[in-house]
């Protein structure tokens, strides 16, 4: 009789991963971070997020798993160049790392994720981390941190080293075993591309994930009927943060649209805004899907990677008027790049800005730069790209991690 052949069992399926996403509470920041969660949690794995209920929750909808940290007033930021860069260190991040630490270490050791995704402008989720033995991988929303976006600024450059150490310090790490907390030794994934970060794609590190823009669906009302057969439509948006400094600037281009009798805006602008004939003007626009549908030929903006990528993904120059942070530095490689061109936001009349919206309507080599940009994000693969190199890194042996990475948590999880 035969012997009766061995069938092998199938593998189990992979256990799913828990991943704790801690980002400061600001869209340019959530947002990105949200199109990476769905899409981890579609491939069966769970997150939870790290913030204040008040900012997170709208965003992120009733189900999200949020571990609070509460929330509290920062100082004001200055406006452009080291002056900025500092305000946002001093003003911002290291008080909100102060202040978001401890929630973030109770977290870390309660629900104990298998991985953590921090923003390089929230150390705490780094230094939480580390401190517990957990794999960490760096995000970076913006384009600040990577590079060098400070243009060679020695001083700038070592005050900074001096404020993540000194971070580092306060958290009780060992200081033996100091990473700076912004970039991860095993993984940083930035929802960018190399031209748009200003590195040579010969010699962007291994452990560096540039997926380019992580795309969300955000629906919002919008009268579609109203858009117009005129030859041109721009959309002019300035940023969830900018509502407070732009009017003036929204003025003067609203003066320059008026000569422009061939052109249809799309504003996203408060109310009092006096906006010229025909243009359609809402405290909010759905941007991404104003780009999906081609209903718009050009984008002025404040240079906000989320703006610019979404734009680039689909071909569209630019105008842009870069306020604070990273946008002067994104808007001087989009120049570089032909791309788009670039106007003072505090001084730019109504008509330079008729002049430079003019430019990257008319001239084709704009939107050909554009849309030669927006081939390199999209070959990033996007959130889809970004979760399984996310999944590979927080499934890779511990012996690929840093020593500090292999320390056992104590206790059992909790949470869903």
């Amino acid at each position: 009789m035969p012997a009766t052949a061995t069938v092998p069992a199938a593998a189990p399926p992979p256990s799913p991963l828990r991943l704790l996403i801690v980002v400061p509470p600001l869209a340019g920041h959530l947002l990105p971070a949200r199109a990476l969660a769905r899409a981890w949690s579609a491939r069966g794995h769970r997150v939870a997020w790290m913030g204040p209920e008040a900012a997170l929750r709208p965003l992120l909808g009733p189900e999200a798993v949020v571990h609070p940290t509460g929330a509290r007033l920062f100082r004001g930021q200055a406006v452009g160049g080291a002056a900025a860069v500092r305000s946002l260190w001093e003003g911002f991040v290291v008080p909100h790392t102060r202040f978001t630490l401890g929630a973030v270490r109770r977290a870390v050791e309660q629900w104990r994720p298998d991985v953590v995704l921090a923003d390089q402008h929230s150390p705490a989720g780094a230094l939480a981390a580390h401190g517990a033995g957990v794999p960490w991988a760096s995000f970076a929303p913006s384009s600040l941190e990577i590079g060098d976006p400070l243009g060679g600024d020695g001083e700038l450059t070592a005050w900074r080293e001096g404020v993540l150490r000194a971070l580092w310090e306060r958290a009780g790490l060992p200081a033996a075993e100091y990473a700076d907390p912004r970039f991860s030794p095993g993984l940083v994934l930035a929802p960018s591309c190399a031209a748009l970060l200003g590195l040579d794609p010969r010699r962007v590190p291994d452990s560096y994930a540039l997926v380019g823009p992580l795309l969300d669906a955000r629906p919002e009302p919008f009268p579609w009927e109203q858009l117009a057969g005129r030859p041109h439509r721009v959309l002019v948006t300035m940023g969830t943060l900018s509502a407070e400094v732009a009017g003036g600037f929204l003025d003067r281009t609203a003066a320059a649209l008026a000569e422009l009798p061939d052109v249809q805006a799309v504003v996203a602008a408060p109310g009092e805004v006096a906006l010229p004939p025909g243009a359609i003007g809402r405290g909010r626009v759905p941007v991404l899907e104003l780009l999906e549908r081609g209903a718009v030929d050009a984008v002025l903006c404040h240079g906000g990677m989320n703006t610019v990528g979404e734009s680039l993904v689909h071909g569209r120059p630019l105008v842009v008027a870069p306020i604070r942070h990273d946008q002067p530095v994104t808007a001087g490689r989009l120049a570089a790049l032909g791309a788009a061109v670039r106007v003072d936001f505090a001084t730019a009349t109504p008509e330079q800005l008729r002049s430079a919206l003019r430019t990257v309507l008319d001239d084709p080599d704009y939107r050909r730069s554009a849309e030669l940009v927006g081939r390199q994000l999209r070959d990033g693969g996007g959130a889809v790209a970004a979760t399984e190199r996310l999944e590979r890194f927080a499934r890779a042996p511990h012996r690929e991690h840093p020593a500090a990475w292999s320390r056992p948590l104590s206790g059992d999880r909790v949470g869903p």
